[in-house]
């Protein structure tokens, strides 16, 4: 009975030892996964979005000015002063340059003299002429010096006619004088200084005094495929828009920009295709009320050419690049980063639209220093546009890919 019960201690002594260890192994491997977890890099994951939106492409074009004028003088003279605000912007009717006024008030001061003679000369005509006329119903006088009395009436009210022309001829002269801004717009440096003489007229031969460009509203020209000409030939755009046939828009980004924050209408296209590079000039118009958009500056136009189609959207800030070739990490089932080549496509809402790579439902990591394969502790956000700056982006750009160059 004794052994019976020596062995009964032993037994449970064994299995008490035993238990005791599995639960510290247990508690170990706890621990040790627990640490592991800790040690995941947690990053911000987001699910791509779907929605419906129009098909476009982007051409490259240009701003251009509505309206440039090369500034002359009517007459010509010595420039007084100059009141002219250098890259500036004005408005109609500024005095830009003042040409010495001295000859033309005198020529204005003679012409008007000429016209008081020339109205006395009239005046006395007439006299002569009512008094020769009672003269010749009573046969005082011959029908000769009725004939001469209103020849000589006739020719003085036509010197006071020419003499009326002279001195509004003087007048608009002595206007001239001062050298205003015929459009709004944005003003060139001056080409003259104070004290130099100009050359006036209405020819080419005046002098140029500076430029004026127009910039509200300014026009973007840029060249379309043949095939986006067919697309759009439908479209009446070369005549007013109705309620029935609303005319296109184009929206634009100057080449510092990401996002197309400019919108205008397609207001021409060109009748005809270039045969040397099978494209054909249309024209934007764009409100331009702050003068932000310069004339000649190089701009990216987007333009509608479908109707909506579903497309997959991210945030740009999720794109990296690697030796070309943009990519993005998507997030697996075991929360693994897999590096998923992509093709862009537009902007929309601040968004970029993914042509090929990604599908409906899928999440992609948004920022972090993260390879792929690497397990990470994911941190779910909603997709939205990035508020990041431009500079920011390329340099986390530049950072993925280096990430990408150390694997390989």
């Amino acid at each position: 009975m004794k052994i019976k019960y020596g062995v009964y201690v032993t037994l449970l002594a064994i299995i008490t030892m035993s238990g005791m260890s599995t639960a510290q192994e247990n508690k170990q491997d706890s621990e040790a996964e627990s640490a592991s977890i800790m040690n995941l890099p947690k990053v911000p994951v987001a699910e791509v979005i779907q929605k419906n939106i129009t098909p476009s492409a982007e051409f490259t074009g240009y701003l251009a000015s509505p309206k440039t004028v090369d500034l002359r003088s009517r007459v010509g003279g010595r420039i007084n002063t100059i009141n002219l605000p250098e890259g500036q912007l004005i408005k109609k009717g500024d005095l830009l340059f003042q040409i010495d006024p001295l000859p033309f008030q005198i020529a204005l001061n003679e012409a008007e003299g000429q016209l008081s003679q020339a109205n006395a000369l009239a005046l006395q005509a007439n006299r002569h002429f009512d008094r020769v006329k009672n003269l010749v119903d009573k046969g005082a006088v011959s029908r000769k010096d009725y004939d001469d009395a209103l020849s000589l009436r006739a020719a003085n009210n036509a010197q006071v006619k020419s003499a009326k022309a002279a001195v509004e001829n003087a007048k608009l002269n002595l206007s001239y004088t001062q050298v205003k801004a015929p459009i709004a717009g944005r003003v060139d440096r001056a080409l003259i200084t104070e004290g130099n003489l100009v050359t006036g007229g209405d020819t080419n031969s005046a002098t140029r005094l500076t430029t004026i460009v127009s910039v509200d509203p300014i026009y973007a020209y840029f060249d379309i495929d043949e095939a986006t000409f067919h697309k759009l030939s439908s479209l009446n755009v070369n005549a007013k828009s109705t309620q029935n046939t609303p005319l296109p828009s184009v929206s634009i980004r100057l080449p510092h920009e990401k996002d197309a924050t400019h919108s205008g209408t397609l207001n021409f296209i060109s009748n005809q295709i270039d045969r040397t590079t099978g494209t054909v000039k249309v024209r934007a118009v764009l409100k331009n009320e702050d003068a932000k958009l310069t004339p000649g500056s190089f701009i990216r136009a987007q333009l509608p050419i479908g109707n909506n189609q579903p497309a997959i959207l991210i945030d740009e800030q999720a794109i990296g690049s690697n030796q070309g070739q943009s990519y993005v990490l998507v997030l697996d089932k075991n929360n693994k980063a897999e590096y998923r080549q992509i093709e862009l496509g537009a902007m929309v809402d601040n968004l970029r639209v993914i042509s090929n790579g990604l599908s409906k439902g899928e999440k992609i990591i948004i920022k972090g220093l993260v390879r792929p394969g690497m397990e990470v502790m994911p941190n779910e956000i909603p997709m939205q546009p990035s508020l990041m700056k431009n500079t920011e982006t390329q340099q986390n750009s530049q950072d993925s890919s280096n990430n990408l160059e150390e694997i390989k």
